[in-house]
């Protein structure tokens, strides 16, 4: 079998523009990937269900993003907010370090941008996906 081994998250490290936070900060993303997915789910069936207008289901924009990033961010073992920030955090939940290379710094926020376009253009494809959708 050819091809590069995943790293196990118990073993991931702070590395500039590719990953800045460890096992809690990562679950702590993918759970705010799952919260995004359910009320976009629910937004959707609500906007459906009151024959709201097509317009209107443009509003799935922020939960769907948010559920993008929230998935992206654990994805890549990378917030993006502590990215912006110049910190990284592979302890307990609500601790961080600063990044103190300009060069890492500059990475990091780099990666943030690329994660925030990422979710932006996820949210915008999933708002006006529903948006076609038909009304009953």
């Amino acid at each position: 079998m050819s091809g590069t081994a995943l790293t196990p998250i118990s073993d991931i490290q702070y590395q500039p523009g590719v990953c800045n936070i460890g096992p809690s900060e990562i679950a702590r993303r993918r759970r705010a990937g799952h919260v995004g997915l359910v009320v976009s789910v629910v937004l959707l069936g609500a906007l459906l269900a009151l024959a709201a207008p097509h317009w209107m289901r443009l509003l799935l924009v922020l939960p769907a993003g948010a559920s993008a990033s929230g998935y992206l961010q654990a994805r890549f073992h990378f917030c993006a907010g502590f990215g912006a920030q110049g910190v990284y955090n592979f302890g307990a939940l609500g601790t961080v370090q600063p990044v103190v290379n300009a060069v890492a710094r500059a990475r990091d926020r780099a990666r943030s941008l690329q994660i925030g376009a990422a979710s932006l253009a996820i949210g915008l494809f999933v708002a006006i996906g529903a948006s076609l959708l038909p009304i009953r």
